[in-house]
């Protein structure tokens, strides 16, 4: 048996290393370049776009942006919005299709391809086709809560939050996802007298850590970058997300510093749910797992 050569397995580990990191640096750039912008005065940022020093914190640094962006909109409650508007629908999406997963792949009952090919047929439905119609539907429905019966969801978080919390692929990606698993497995707890609910929580869900790291990034990303339908659906300042807020400061007075120091603060939520996610992401990997 050929020995392996130490020094080009060394080289090609080399190799491997350099073009990942050059991969990261390239797409690490935009937010240095944010992060830096956010701390120039808008003279200065302009000047420094011709050259490096555009991701350099060199020059006049401060947190006047910052301040800035804060006395011109309630930035605090479009990220408190928005996080509240993602965390909710995310957790409420993986619960209901993942739901529907385990009734497409693991239930028998009539009509079942036809109900998924027309789930999947949603796919090429862009949204803007049922926006207006979604628009009128939930201008009208009814709703009993503490001041009693009420009309039309506008200007509320619900609206914001129940048309997405399912769609076709997440419930696509579930279903793909529990039909790799092992069936042996669902017939011996079938075996044993387990019920469809006990087979759902205690041996497909802990075996679905990936299928649920994927689904929440995609979903994270969908939610958290709404702008058109939260622009349809909320007038009130108070219920606005994010991105709805950037059109502040493109108005009247255009400051670039702080729309980048807006981007900056906005993209926190993000960077940290990914950092979370990656935690557990890691964890559910090396707790999980079919025993022989």
């Amino acid at each position: 048996m050929a020995a392996i050569d130490p020094s080009n397995r060394g080289l090609r580990l080399f190799a491997r290393y350099a073009v990942l990191t050059l991969v990261a640096v390239i797409f690490a750039f935009p937010l240095v370049f944010m992060l830096v912008s956010s701390l120039k005065p808008d003279d200065q940022l302009l000047r420094d776009t011709a050259s490096l020093r555009a991701f350099l914190p060199v020059g006049d640094l401060s947190l006047r942006n910052y301040y800035a962006a804060f006395d011109r909109a309630p930035v605090g409650t479009f990220i408190l919005n928005s996080v509240f508007v993602t965390g909710v629908t995310v957790a409420l999406s993986l619960f209901v299709c993942s739901l529907a997963g385990f009734a497409f792949v693991f239930l028998r009952w009539t009509g079942r391809d036809l109900v998924l090919s027309v789930i999947l047929a949603t796919l090429i439905v862009p949204f803007e086709t049922i926006a207006i119609p979604l628009l009128l539907v939930v201008s009208k429905l009814p709703w009993i809560g503490a001041e009693g019966l009420t009309l039309g969801w506008l200007n509320t978080y619900r609206v914001q939050i129940v048309p997405f919390i399912a769609d076709g692929l997440t419930i696509f990606l579930f279903v793909q996802y529990f039909k790799d698993l092992p069936g042996d497995l669902i017939e011996a707890a079938r075996v044993e007298g387990a019920s469809n609910w006990q087979i759902y929580r205690r041996i497909v869900m802990p075996l679905s850590g990936p299928i649920l790291a994927t689904a929440a990034i995609l979903k994270f990303l969908v939610m958290y970058n709404q702008y058109l339908w939260p622009l349809m659906v909320v007038q009130e300042e108070g219920r606005r997300p994010v991105m709805v807020g950037l059109q502040y400061f493109f108005q009247l007075n255009r400051a670039w510093g702080e729309i980048m120091a807006y981007l900056s603060l906005i993209t926190v939520p993000v960077l940290a749910f990914y950092l979370y996610l990656q935690r557990a992401f890691i964890a559910s990997i090396a707790s999980t797992g079919v025993k022989g």
